[in-house]
């Protein structure tokens, strides 16, 4: 296939890169370096099929050109700072929700005919069903980065039904793993290493979250797209467990041999907008023949040892 990837100089976005390149695909990767890093590029740009195009997704023109052609875009491209939604709103509106739709219009001009999206299990909000399977009804959306997303779906939705276009739309849990550069456990790694005697935690700590690592989410994407055969596919990734805060601050601090004073916020959320509960139900996915090969301990571990290897991520997010 000729495939674009907008976002792929980001985390999620250059894994899914390198494995297209390794399975024979031709990519290009769009990115406008705001998050994304130049060297997570660095072996795909030594590939044969590669292509890499800086540009936003807010310019249409430079979207346009870059999609002509292709078979199918993968759009990762997003604001995913979830926490600080309310200090730029308009920031996940043009990058999640107006990209989106530049998206599906370059295609609609360039006459590329799939999408594949990534979405968030944040746009559950805080429901009352758990696991939280595809088909449980929205509740209020309780950030901004949740409504974002969904608006996004919901003009996929409507170009697929408008304009023919097949959709694979994945909800996520949070993504954990190599050039990991963003996220609870990055944060908490940065402090540490700021005060190893005394660490925040925001919120009370009994937060529960899934996890899923980066190599487990492209496997499950692409399977999909291999084996489903719906107009619009939808589909919950995720682990079939959960942790709390406080458990994953626990696993950090035990492999950095640390024992800090853990000093809370308070509340059961960290911050307005945060699910203090988010467990997918993935049992749509698992019928194709999927499953994780990492718990989330596990996937903790393995992403606090990739920063401590690249600690050059922690300065570029100062």
């Amino acid at each position: 296939m000729r495939c674009l990837v907008t976002g792929g100089a980001g985390f999620i976005g250059s894994n899914l890169v390198d494995r297209l390149l390794s399975e024979g695909h031709s990519v290009t990767a769009y990115d406008n370096f705001s998050t994304g890093q130049l060297a997570f590029l660095d072996s795909a740009r030594r590939r044969p099929g590669f292509e890499l195009v800086e540009g936003d997704v807010l310019d249409l023109a430079r979207l346009g050109n870059a999609v002509a052609g292709r078979d199918l875009v993968f759009h990762l491209a997003a604001n995913a700072d979830v926490r600080g939604g309310l200090e730029h709103p308009r920031k996940d509106l043009e990058q999640n929700t107006i990209g989106t739709f530049n998206v599906l219009e370059a295609m609609r001009a360039g006459g590329v005919g799939s999408i594949v999206f990534s979405s968030t299990g944040s746009i559950y909000g805080e429901p009352d069903v758990f696991p939280t399977p595809e088909s449980c009804p929205f509740p209020i959306q309780t950030s901004l980065y949740g409504a974002s997303k969904l608006a996004g779906e919901g003009l996929i939705a409507a170009y697929c039904a408008g304009f023919g276009l097949r959709a694979y739309i994945f909800r996520f849990v949070s993504i954990l793993g190599q050039r990991y550069s963003h996220g609870h456990v990055f944060d908490f790694y940065r402090k540490l290493l700021a005060d190893p005697y005394d660490v925040e935690v925001l919120g009370d700590g009994k937060q529960r979250k899934s996890y899923l690592d980066v190599q487990d989410c492209i496997d499950a994407m692409l399977l999909v797209l291999r084996r489903a055969r719906d107009q619009v596919n939808v589909f919950n990734l995720g682990t079939d467990e959960y942790c709390t805060v406080n458990d994953s601050l626990g696993w950090i601090c035990t492999t950095l041999r640390m024992t800090p004073r853990r000093h809370y916020t308070g509340g059961e959320r960290g911050w307005i907008g945060d699910s203090p509960f988010i467990f997918l139900d993935t049992n749509k996915v698992r019928a194709l023949g999927w499953q994780p090969t990492l718990g989330i301990r596990e996937g903790v571990i393995r992403t606090l040892e990739y920063l401590g290897a690249n600690r050059w991520l922690l300065d570029q997010r100062r």
